[in-house]
């Protein structure tokens, strides 16, 4: 429509071009040269107290590497298979202040074979009912078998399978505190995050969906 308007408008204009009024130029505006851009330098990101330097450079490049399929970079969680089960290994860091909460988790069946508390192996093969290495992204919550739950997505090859073998975080019995006042470790899952029953509600209020965590043995 507003093409035709101008149309409509040029042709009913009677002026012909020698009697019309030569336009007097109007000079443009002189245009500042603008400041050359102010690059900001990214925080440095110092290794939190309670977590190896080494897990923590590589959680770091993990993030960095995944960066345009991670939403949220303000935290992390890491999980440091290298460390047994009755200690707290699951690591939220917040990457700004370096403040981190940490909670037991439990590893897989298939990582654990003789049940000595302590990750031997990862595997990303379905029906491992193993713990996988690698980055994965949090994602939604739903209710399954185990309750409240909330679903992973692996980034790397080596927890590519996540999904399809129902990979999540969820809580159970044999992650609460008290297994390992009994036995000195706690159970083992079928390869998820398994966190104590107490424990759930504070770990996804401070993961969330669309960040990483991050799950290695170094």
């Amino acid at each position: 429509m507003a093409s035709g308007a101008v149309v409509s408008a040029c042709a009913t204009r009677t002026m012909s071009i020698a009697a019309a009024p030569l336009p007097v130029p109007v000079p443009a505006p002189v245009q500042p040269i603008p400041a050359a851009p102010q690059v900001a330098k990214a925080a440095p990101r110092k290794v939190p107290g309670n977590i190896r330097p080494e897990l923590f450079k590589r959680a770091v490049a993990a993030l960095d590497r995944h960066s345009i399929r991670v939403p949220s970079h303000d935290r992390i969680a890491i999980a440091d298979f290298a460390t047994p089960s009755y200690r707290p290994r699951f690591h939220i860091v917040n990457l700004g202040s370096g403040e981190v909460q940490s909670f037991l988790v439990a590893h897989g069946i298939g990582s654990d074979p003789e049940h000595t508390g302590l990750l031997h192996s990862f595997s990303n093969e379905i029906n491992s009912e193993a713990t996988s290495e690698g980055a994965f992204l949090t994602a939604d919550y739903y209710v399954g078998k185990h309750g409240d739950s909330q679903r992973l997505l692996g980034l790397d090859p080596t927890n590519n399978n996540a999904f399809d073998r129902a990979i999540v975080v969820h809580s159970a019995w044999y992650s609460n505190t008290d297994m390992v006042a009994k036995h000195g470790k706690l159970g083992r899952s079928q390869g998820c995050f398994a966190v104590g029953e107490n424990e759930l509600a504070k770990v996804f209020e401070r993961l969330g969906p669309g960040r990483m965590i991050y799950s290695a043995k170094v």
